[in-house]
């Protein structure tokens, strides 16, 4: 591989990690929100004894879950991506050294 596309490479890597972060913050702040709105119907539906607030209860509970998985999948990406940029900068590294 040609440093030039190293660098190409690298500069690829680097604006796809910059947006998935920016994706994992918002996704941070959902997962808390959500969080919070699935706690606050916990103790509705434990306080009511209601049908309706079980049901209330269970859907916020799967938005959070959701949310949790969704912010694992940008952490495994992010991880990934960055494995990948530590294997060119090894071979940026190795093209410079063999100069």
């Amino acid at each position: 591989m040609t440093r030039s596309l190293v660098e190409r490479r690298l500069a690829e890597l680097s604006e796809q990690l910059k947006r998935l972060r920016r994706d994992l913050a918002v996704a941070e702040e959902q997962l808390a929100h959500f969080v919070d709105e699935a706690e606050e119907a916990r103790l509705r539906s434990l306080v009511s004894e209601t049908p309706l607030a079980e049901r209330e209860h269970r859907e916020a509970q799967r938005h959070a879950e959701a949310m949790s998985r969704h912010r694992a999948e940008l952490l495994a990406s992010i991880e990934r991506l960055e494995g990948t940029q530590d294997e060119l900068l090894d071979k940026l590294i190795a093209t410079d050294g063999n100069r």
